[in-house]
C-alpha cells in the first residue's frame, strides 16, 4: 500500500476480470493496507462486494481503526500473535543447523545468555530475531580455531529496540515515553499512572521505562532528594526478580517515588563543565593540588594543600578550579529538598573562594611575578589560603552585629567579590542588595563582572543584585544615576577607601542622607599606619642596637608621614568626617594575623617595589636613613628572612556609623 495507488488497483481489477471469465479466481494481498487513504480503500469496495477479488489486508495498527469500517464489516479479523520464547529458540536452533539457508556450515557458538538477551528483546518476532543473529555473527570476527563466539555484550549490540505502535489515538513510541516523562518531571502522579499503564497496556517493555525513571531520578530528581535514585533502582532490581505481572507494583511505586519527589536539573551543570573542557579552558592543575608523591622535592607539587579535615567544619577557602576558572559555577543548587538545605552554606563557601581569588590579586604577599619557581607557588597557595580565612572572618565579624531584617535594603560599596552581597541577599529576601562596582574599567571591575555574570546564571531575576557602577568620587552622582529614590537600611563594605581616605567626607556626604532613620554603616578598614612594620619580622640578630634604633625610626616616620595620604589618617579621622554629617561612628579595632613564607622573589619586590611604586628601599632612604644603613639591613635580611615563615598582622577598623538624630530629610521611598 505504501507504493500503490488508484491506477495500479485499477489494472488489477481489469485482469481479474479476464482470470474470472476464463474460470480463475483472484486473491489480491495488500501489505500494510492502513496505508491506503479512505478513497483508496474506497475502490476495493465493489470488487469486494462482487466477489471479483478475494481481499486480504495485512496491517501493523489496529484494524478496527485504521482501516475503512465498509471493509471492515466485510471482513474476518485475524490477530496474529507473536511467537513464543520457545518459538524464537527453534527459530535460532534451525539457523544455526541449516547449512543452505542459515550457518549450518559456520562453526557459530551462541552463549546462552545471549540467546536469552536475544529471545526477550525480540518479543516474539522472528524477522527482528533472525536480523540480529546475522547482523552478530557476520560482524563478529573468527577466533583463533576459527569459531564465532557469541556472547552477551555482541547480542546486545546486535538488537535493536523495537518500536511499540500504540492503540486507537495512533500515538507513537516515543509520544507516550515523552508524556510519562514530562508527567513525572511536572510532578503529576494521576498523569505520569496514566502514561505508565497506557504504555504497558500497549506492549511497552518494562524495563526500557523503569531505566528512564533510573535516569530521571538522577536528572531531574537530583540532589533535591539524593535517596530517590535509590529507592528507584531498588524497584527496578526488584522488577527483575519478580517480573510481570506482579512487576507491575513496582513499576508503579518507582513512577510516584518520582512523580512526588522534589525536583531539581543542578546536575546538569556537568555539561556546562563538559563544554568549557571541550572548548580547551582546562588549565593546569594548581600547584597545591598535584600529586605530591613524587615531585614535592623537585617541583614543590602539592606544595600548600590545607587538609580540610583539620579545620572547623571540615572546611578551608581553597582552590580548587585551574587559574583561568577561578569564579566560574558550574553547579547551581536548587531551593528545593536537601539540596535547599544545603544551598547557604555551598553559596557562603563559594563567596569566600572567590573573594580569595580577587583579593590576592591585589595582595602583593600573594602576587607572584617572573619564572615559575616551586617555593613561590607554594608561597602564592598560603598567602591565598591566608586571605581567604581572613576575609570569611571579616565577613562574619560584619554579619555578627548587622542584624539584618527580611525586608532591609542592602548597599555593599567597593563591591569586588561579592562576599558580602551573595551573604546578604538570602537575608533580605522582601528587600534586596545593591553592590557598587567603584573601579568598573579596573581589573578589579572586570573581575566582579566576569563572576556576577557566572554567578546570576543560577538565581531567579527577583532574587538578583543590581549592579551600579561609579567611582567613589562621584558618589552622589553615582547614587543618583544608579539607585534613584532608595533608602539604604545597611550600607556594607570591605577595604572601601583602600588605604586612601580623600574620598570619605564626600562618600559619607553623599551616604548620611540615604540612611534610613534607623540605617547603619558598616564595613571593614585596614589601617595604612598600623600596618605590619618589617623590621618586627624577625628579631635582629647581628645588626648593631644603633642601627637597629635608627630603623624603627625611620619607620615610624614613614608610617606617620601627614603628608602621604595612605598614613595620614586613622580611625579618629572616619569618626569625625561621620560626626560632620550627621553620623556617630564607633571604631572597634581587629588585629588578623597569617603565616608567611618569604621567598627570594617576594623580598625583591619588598625591596625595589614594582608597577612604578618605590619599594622599601627607597622609603627608607626618602625617610632620611643612610644609604649605608638601607644597604646593611637588606644584607642582613637576605640571610634573616628568606625561606622564614613569619606572623605578618594586618590590622583593621570595624566602623559602625549611625544617625546621630532622627535625619531631616525628604523621606525616600524603597524599591
Amino acid at each position: 500500500a505504501i507504493f500503490t495507488g488508484v491506477p495500479d488497483l485499477k489494472k488489477v481489477f481489469e485482469a481479474a476480470k479476464i482470470r474470472r471469465q476464463n474460470g480463475q479466481g483472484t486473491l489480491l494481498f495488500v501489505d500494510e493496507i492502513h496505508r491506503f487513504n479512505k478513497a483508496q480503500q474506497d475502490t476495493l469496495l465493489p470488487s469486494v462486494e462482487s466477489g471479483l477479488i478475494v481481499l486480504i489486508g495485512a496491517t501493523t495498527e489496529n484494524p478496527y481503526f485504521e482501516v475503512n469500517q465498509a471493509l471492515v464489516s466485510r471482513s474476518r479479523i485475524f490477530q496474529l500473535t507473536g511467537l513464543t520464547a520457545d518459538d524464537l529458540r527453534e527459530v535460532v536452533a534451525h539457523a544455526l543447523r541449516d547449512p543452505e539457508r542459515g550457518y549450518g556450515d559456520r562453526d557459530v557458538h551462541l552463549a546462552d545468555d545471549a540467546l536469552t538477551h536475544l529471545v526477550d528483546v525480540a518479543n516474539g518476532d522472528a524477522r527482528a530475531l533472525l536480523n540480529a543473529l546475522e547482523l552478530a555473527v557476520e560482524t563478529t570476527p573468527p577466533d583463533e580455531s576459527g569459531a564465532v563466539r557469541i556472547d552477551l555484550a555482541v547480542a546486545e549490540e546486535s538488537i535493536q529496540q523495537r518500536a511499540v505502535l500504540y492503540d486507537k489515538e495512533g500515538d507513537a513510541h516515543f509520544d507516550a515515553i515523552s508524556a510519562f516523562i514530562k508527567s513525572c518531571r511536572g510532578s503529576d502522579p494521576d498523569a505520569a499512572l496514566y502514561w505508565l499503564a497506557r504504555m504497558l497496556h500497549a506492549g511497552e517493555d518494562p524495563r526500557y521505562m523503569l531505566r528512564r525513571l533510573v535516569i530521571l531520578a538522577a536528572e531531574d530528581v537530583g540532589l533535591a532528594d539524593p535517596d530517590c535514585l535509590v529507592r528507584v533502582n531498588a524497584c527496578a532490581q526488584a522488577f527483575d526478580r519478580v517480573g510481570l505481572p506482579e512487576g507491575r507494583y513496582h513499576l508503579a511505586q518507582a513512577t510516584l517515588v518520582v512523580a512526588l519527589a522534589p525536583k531539581s536539573n543542578s546536575i546538569m551543570g556537568f555539561f556546562k563543565a563538559l563544554k568549557d573542557v571541550r572548548d580547551a579552558r582546562t588549565g593546569e592543575v594548581p600547584n597545591h593540588l598535584k600529586d605530591g608523591t613524587r615531585d614535592k622535592e623537585g617541583f614543590g607539587h602539592g606544595e600548600g594543600y590545607q587538609y580540610p579535615h583539620a579545620f572547623k567544619h571540615h572546611w578551608v577557602a581553597q582552590q580548587y578550579l585551574p587559574a583561568g576558572l577561578h569564579g566560574h559555577v558550574y553547579y547551581a543548587a536548587s531551593t528545593e529538598g536537601y539540596e535547599g538545605a544545603q544551598a547557604a552554606e555551598l553559596a557562603r563557601r563559594r563567596e569566600a573562594q572567590i573573594a580569595t581569588v580577587m583579593a590576592t590579586a591585589e595582595d602583593s604577599l600573594a602576587r607572584t611575578t617572573g619564572p615559575d619557581e616551586p617555593a613561590l607557588a607554594a608561597f602564592s597557595t598560603r598567602a591565598q589560603q591566608g586571605v581567604g580565612a581572613a576575609l570569611a572572618a571579616q565577613r562574619d565579624a560584619l554579619f555578627a552585629g548587622a542584624d539584618l531584617q527580611r525586608n532591609h535594603v542592602v548597599l555593599e560599596v567597593r563591591a569586588r567579590s561579592g562576599l558580602l552581597t551573595f551573604e546578604a541577599l538570602p537575608q533580605v529576601p522582601e528587600g534586596g542588595v545593591i553592590t557598587w562596582v567603584a573601579e568598573p574599567e579596573a581589573a578589579d571591575g572586570a573581575r566582579y563582572r566576569a563572576f556576577l555574570a557566572g554567578r546570576l546564571d543560577g538565581l531567579p531575576p527577583l532574587r538578583r543584585p543590581t549592579l551600579i557602577e561609579g567611582p567613589l568620587a562621584d558618589a552622589e552622582v553615582t547614587l543618583r544615576a544608579g539607585a534613584p529614590d532608595v533608602q539604604f537600611d545597611r550600607v556594607m563594605g570591605v577595604r572601601i577607601l583602600d588605604g586612601d581616605a580623600s574620598a570619605l567626607p564626600g562618600l559619607l556626604a553623599a551616604l548620611a542622607p540615604r540612611l534610613s532613620p534607623a540605617g547603619r554603616l558598616l564595613w571593614i578598614e585596614p589601617i595604612p599606619r598600623e600596618a605590619q612594620r618589617l623590621s618586627a619580622l624577625v628579631a635582629p640578630e647581628g645588626l648593631p642596637d644603633a642601627l637597629v634604633a635608627r630603623w624603627h625610626a625611620t619607620e615610624a616616620k614613614i608610617y606617620g608621614d601627614p603628608s602621604d595620604p595612605r598614613t595620614a589618617w586613622g580611625p579618629e579621622t572616619v569618626v569625625e568626617a561621620a560626626a560632620a554629617v550627621g553620623l556617630t561612628a564607633r571604631a572597634t579595632p581587629l588585629v588578623q594575623t597569617r603565616p608567611v613564607t618569604v621567598t627570594p622573589q617576594l623580598l625583591a619586590r619588598w625591596w625595589d617595589g614594582e608597577g612604578g611604586r618605590p619599594g622599601y628601599a627607597d622609603r627608607l632612604a626618602i625617610a632620611g636613613l643612610p644609604v649605608d644603613d638601607v644597604q646593611a639591613i637588606r644584607a642582613w635580611s637576605r640571610g634573616a628572612w628568606t625561606r622564614a615563615e613569619v606572623p605578618w598582622a594586618s590590622r583593621f577598623a570595624v566602623f559602625d556609623a549611625r544617625h546621630a538624630a532622627p535625619p531631616t530629610q525628604i523621606p525616600i521611598q524603597n524599591r
